[in-house]
């Protein structure tokens, strides 16, 4: 479902499982004019994305269900084009490097100032102003059971079969380059040898097949690949 933002709404979406934390940015952000949907995990927020227009994502990266930014991936694979700030107790340059390979935005490490919070949300609003072409239609992404399902059929992938086909589908029909893939796959900044890449594209095409579209990944000889 494709989103981006209408008017001078301020809607935030927050996935923080802190009940603390989660209730204290809930009553500030609203203090501040912020319309605000918090959920507790990954597939909470997935859920209320579906009838929530928000303007700006807020995701803890540890999250109990999924890593924040599967959930992120999910998000754009689903065509949600809302920026993304991550939440974190990791300040590893790997770390904040991984989070923007997964499609985020803005990375803040814990503990922060509210007030930068509501600077940093308030500059990805005025950026993300634009809108976005649709990624196409029937993929579904569950960062939480790491499974990718296409009218109603589910098949299960691994976190890095996961993270490659989310990274394709937030781009779907654009090519992506072998060295994006492999940083969207593996974030952590592991040496991965290029038939690495090709096997684990091989595998999700199989996987795909079962779901009936097994042609969906198109090779791009030189260059990456394309989801269809």
């Amino acid at each position: 479902m494709l989103r981006h933002p209408q008017g001078m709404q301020r809607n935030v979406a927050l996935a923080e499982d802190d009940a603390d934390l989660r209730r204290m940015l809930v009553r500030g952000l609203s203090e501040e004019g912020f319309e605000v949907e918090a959920a507790v995990n990954g597939a909470d927020l997935l859920r209320r994305v579906e009838h929530f227009d928000p303007q700006v994502v807020v995701i803890d990266i540890g999250l109990p269900d999924s890593d924040g930014r599967d959930v992120c991936q999910a998000l754009r694979a689903r065509g949600v084009t809302a920026p993304v700030i991550f939440l974190t107790a990791r300040n590893a340059l790997t770390d904040r490097l991984s989070g923007f390979h997964a499609g985020g935005d803005d990375y803040l490490v814990k503990p922060f100032a509210f007030k930068e919070l509501v600077v940093r949300l308030h500059a990805l609003i005025r950026r993300g102003q634009y809108d976005a072409e649709p990624i196409g239609e029937g993929l579904a992404m569950n960062p939480a059971a790491h499974a990718v399902s296409v009218e109603g059929q589910t098949v299960t992938l691994t976190p890095t079969e996961y993270r490659l086909l989310a990274k394709l589908a937030a781009q779907r029909g654009d090519v992506v380059r072998r060295r994006e893939l492999t940083l969207a796959a593996w974030p952590d900044g592991a040496i991965v040898h290029d038939n690495t890449l090709d096997a684990y594209v091989a595998r999700i095409r199989r996987k795909l097949r079962e779901l009936g579209h097994e042609d969906a990944i198109v090779t791009v000889h030189g260059v990456g690949y394309r989801l269809g």
